[in-house]
């Protein structure tokens, strides 16, 4: 989310949190996509990607929710593990779109959720075609008005083993540094290989982005791709880092798809995992 849309967001997060007892990040579920199929053993290269999903509801935030559009781009992306930002799922009874995605395209699923929304529960999801062995989550709450996380998976297939960490990370610089620094020091980032990708709201360059990038591998581009606004990119805030991995190359994926369903552009990178 761009720093301008700042008030209007805080004061939604009143609203939604006014009269609420406080909420903890938690993870709601782990998930195999119902026809499973043989899938060969994670290679020394990979495709991994990052996409706000901007709550199903498109470009401008205001049109109906309809996750088919998002789900149209993951198909593009030709992706083995992404991670999603803001997506929305039913905590009660009703159709779960991010489920159904996850079947249609034959993903691996888990999902954490940051707080609830007025149309269900509001968080981060990794999708990846590998198992999933493990969850774990990082509470990088900073306050009641905003709550943050990262999720991360442990993916497994044969005998290597990836780390991957997805997170929507502050606007507030502050509270920014903290979460990155609360990400970087956990043990199950410290070693390779892993992967951390996600809408990092670096739309400037501050000390939470130099950080990620002093401390951990990023792409040899010489700039970030810019992937917000989705209809004319000038915001590099949508990024992928890594540690016991190279990057092959990364590109923000801009179709006409991409720029209809969401205000953000999936940001995707080619990985060559380690030996």
């Amino acid at each position: 989310m761009h720093p301008s849309n700042r008030s209007r967001k805080r004061s939604a997060d009143r609203a939604n949190s006014a009269g609420s007892p406080p909420e903890t990040p938690h993870i709601a579920f782990l998930r195999a996509p119902v026809r499973s199929k043989r899938i060969a053993p994670i290679g020394d290269r990979i495709r991994a990607a990052t996409y706000n999903v901007h709550r199903w509801t498109g470009i401008n935030g205001r049109s109906k929710p309809d996750p088919r559009r998002a789900e149209a781009v993951i198909g593009e992306l030709g992706a083995d593990v992404i991670a999603l930002q803001e997506v929305i799922r039913p905590s009660g009874a009703g159709d779960d779109p991010l489920v159904a995605i996850a079947d249609r395209l034959g993903f691996h699923v888990t999902f954490a959720a940051t707080r609830t929304h007025r149309r269900g529960e509001l968080g981060n999801a990794i999708l990846s075609r590998w198992p999933i062995e493990g969850v774990w989550v990082i509470d990088l709450t900073s306050s009641r008005l905003e709550k943050r996380l990262a999720v991360a998976a442990q993916v497994r297939c044969g005998e290597k083993v990836l780390e991957v960490v997805a997170t929507h990370l502050s606007l507030a610089d502050l509270s920014r540094r903290r979460q990155v620094r609360a990400i970087l020091d956990h043990p199950r980032i410290q070693e390779g290989p892993a992967l951390l990708l996600g809408d990092m709201n670096a739309w400037r360059r501050c000390r939470a982005t130099r950080a990620l990038n002093d401390e951990l591998r990023s792409h040899n581009n010489r700039s970030w791709p810019p992937s917000f606004p989705a209809v004319k990119p000038v915001f590099a805030l949508d990024r992928v880092y890594g540690r016991g991995v190279e990057f092959t190359g990364i590109a923000a994926h801009n179709t006409s798809a991409a720029r209809r369903a969401s205000d953000h552009l999936p940001v995707i990178a080619g990985v060559k995992i380690s030996r």
